[in-house]
């Protein structure tokens, strides 16, 4: 199973790589982007969610291959538990996602006004709390239901 994680690294590092190396010689604005280039990103991402595929089935494999024991204590946490873990994380996951979308325009708008008008400053920070409020719930949902998974 360290193959799996080896190959996703060789690949999230082939894909840093090339992001760097057309951040220092960029493209012309005229011209396309090359054969190759297109073809070195869509192996890239193949290989990384192809091993991410194969992490999850051997990985779920392995942990469901494992036989309870009625000697020991079991120390860790079942598999049931931590899915629920997850689960509870995603709300804030996609609250903080959408709260970076709302943000970007409102923040953008909000300079823009308060470079004209700086009296609006308060408006404008009004409306920018509003959006950072999204990451705000998502993250009282997830502490709420972390609550009731103890």
């Amino acid at each position: 199973m360290y193959w799996l994680l080896v190959l996703m690294t060789l690949s999230l590092f082939g894909i840093i790589l090339l992001g760097l190396y057309f951040e220092i010689h960029p493209l012309p604005k005229d011209a396309s982007a090359p054969q190759w280039f297109k073809s070195t990103v869509a192996i890239n991402l193949l290989t990384l969610v192809g091993a991410q595929l194969g992490l999850l089935l051997l990985g779920i494999q392995d942990v469901m291959a494992i036989e309870p024991t009625t000697t020991q204590a079991v120390t860790g946490i079942s598999l049931g538990q931590g899915l629920a873990m997850i689960g509870i994380g995603i709300p804030t996951a996609f609250a903080t996602i959408g709260a970076g979308i709302a943000l970007g325009p409102v923040g953008a708008a909000a300079l823009a006004v308060i470079a004209e008008k700086p009296e609006l400053l308060g408006r404008s920070l009004i409306f920018i709390g509003l959006a950072e409020g999204i990451a705000i719930y998502g993250l009282l949902v997830t502490i709420l239901l972390y609550g009731k998974l103890g």
